[in-house]
């Protein structure tokens, strides 16, 4: 008797210790991964099916909410240059952390969002294919460009502001305001201008 009472207290401790266990890994890969090693980020470059969360804070971070190693992703730093891509179906999370960024390209179906205000001296935007992009911006200039099929909301503060864009693309700017100077050219030569330049 005493035997079988060991024994069954026995297999409810090793059954109790497994599923605590399995329910800690499902928790840590829900908080996410914080990449080290990534630091004095200028430029972010994004293609694929990727959502991309961009705040402000004292120190450059990179913290990846998918199993992204495990995903045929890439989040990759080189001389000051992010570049984050992921071709799956579900969208890779990434929220990024910034001291001074200058540059965000965005390709194919990413979005790129500002979590707060996005706060920049001179910060350029280029969106491609069916990139879209919601960004709350305290800056002093903005250049925006925008082809083929991008989406842009625009919210915030800007001393100065300027838009090249395709006819196709689609700018919503109402809650954006501009205290200096503004331009905005709808052509559909934004892609070839910006191509002659290379």
């Amino acid at each position: 008797m005493k035997t079988n009472l060991i024994a069954i207290f026995t297999v409810i401790v090793i059954v109790l210790g497994i599923s605590t266990s399995t329910y800690a890994t499902i928790d840590n890969n829900a908080k996410g991964i914080v990449l080290t090693d990534i630091t004095k980020i200028n430029k972010i470059e994004v293609y694929g099916n990727v959502e991309l969360y961009i705040s402000n804070g004292p120190a450059d971070q990179v913290k990846v909410y998918n199993r992204y190693y495990a995903e045929s992703a890439l989040v990759q730093s080189q001389k000051g240059v992010l570049r984050i891509s992921s071709y799956k179906t579900e969208k890779l999370v990434v929220w990024v952390t910034v001291n001074e960024l200058s540059s965000i390209t965005a390709y194919d179906n990413a979005d790129v969002k500002s979590f707060g205000k996005l706060s920049s001296i001179d910060l350029d935007v280029k969106l491609y294919n069916n990139a879209s992009a919601n960004l709350n911006l305290d800056a002093f200039a903005t250049h925006i460009t925008m082809n083929d099929r991008a989406k842009a909301n625009l919210s915030g503060d800007v001393a100065q502001y300027n838009v090249t864009r395709s006819m196709a693309s689609s700018l919503n700017r109402t809650n954006l305001t501009v205290t200096d100077r503004e331009n905005d050219a709808v052509s559909d030569r934004a892609k070839t201008a910006e191509y002659a330049g290379l």
